[in-house]
């Protein structure tokens, strides 16, 4: 199966998102002029807008009666094509909008959990990893090595002393390396997490020389923003870190689309935000994710935006 990048996917959900919508909608204005906003923010995200399109027009074809269908090459499978009857079967479900297909992790997860769903698991060196709500871990242990790759969501690592095997987790770009310790990893839209509960963990991004090599002690924090590139650091009371274990979320000078992203696991269906400036836009504060639509409400109010439930399968937040 040929891989794309987290970035890649994420930046392509976001324009099948706003093709559909402009689809179901060809004639608001205020569609077509996200569109180009979107588009106008840099040359991923033209690109991603220009690969949306022509799997739409496949899309199209596959619709179309069947004396129309011209005859098209035969292709591999590959994340794009998942992804593209997600399109499809999404439209179906959800009013049209796009949901990444579950398929794609239940082909790679070894323990992946549901909306809502916290479930801890034991490791095969005897440590525990805690997952969060709609969040996916594959695992690589052997002789050698110990290996965990966050696919989704949020893990909280509980480690087993090794000293000759140094446990590994990693999610997108970036690694984080311990040995006896415990801390928290989370991908949210883009956003990489790590925060150390007790230990030390080593973290590294190739590439980023602010983040290669840095150690993580007791109570200290790091995310970086896959988009953005840019890394940022602090401090907490130990005691606060992987609080969404017992029903906290807190964040600290966090993008909204992260924020919302980390809510919207334990909120059924999707979450998807219309306007692509509110996302970038800064928050902190602690959320119950327990009321999930009260907690969206929570963090984008302060910025203007408004959050309407549309039926079972998706919540959307817009600007009033």
């Amino acid at each position: 199966m040929n891989e794309t990048s987290p970035q890649e996917d994420r930046l392509f959900e976001e324009a099948a998102d706003l093709m559909i919508r402009l689809q179901n909608d060809p004639g608001n204005p205020v569609s077509r002029e996200m569109v180009k906003r979107w588009r106008a923010r840099g040359p991923a995200y033209e690109r991603a807008w220009l690969e949306a399109l022509e799997i739409h027009g496949l899309t199209g074809r596959v619709l179309a009666p069947a004396d129309q269908v011209e005859p098209r090459p035969k292709q591999g499978l590959t994340r794009r094509s998942l992804v593209a009857a997600g399109v499809v079967g999404a439209g179906a479900m959800a009013g049209g909008y796009l949901a990444l297909p579950g398929l794609i992790l239940r082909a790679q997860a070894d323990h992946l959990t549901g909306t809502a769903e916290i479930r801890r698991v034991t490791l095969p060196d005897g440590g525990t990893a805690t997952l969060g709500p709609d969040s996916a871990i594959a695992l690589h242990f052997d002789d050698r090595r110990r290996a965990v790759a966050l696919l989704a969501g949020m893990a909280f690592f509980e480690v087993a002393k090794d000293p000759s095997r140094p446990f590994r987790a990693t999610t997108s770009e970036l690694a984080a390396t311990a040995l006896g310790t415990a801390f928290d990893l989370s991908n949210d839209a883009g956003l990489v997490s790590v925060s150390v509960e007790h230990g030390l963990v080593e973290i590294d991004v190739p590439g980023s020389a602010s983040v290669d090599g840095a150690r993580l002690a007791a109570g200290q924090w790091a995310t970086f923003d896959e988009g953005t590139r840019l890394t940022t650091r602090g401090n907490r009371d130990a005691r606060q870190i992987g609080a969404w274990r017992s029903g906290q979320i807190l964040v600290e000078n966090e993008p909204v689309r992260a924020v919302v992203a980390k809510i919207a696991r334990w909120q059924p269906g999707r979450v998807m935000i219309a306007d692509a400036g509110l996302g970038a836009n800064r928050i902190s504060g602690v959320f119950d994710p327990g009321n999930p639509l009260r907690a969206l409400e929570a963090v984008v109010h302060p910025f203007g935006a408004r959050v309407r439930s549309l039926g079972p399968y998706l919540t959307v937040i817009s600007s009033l």
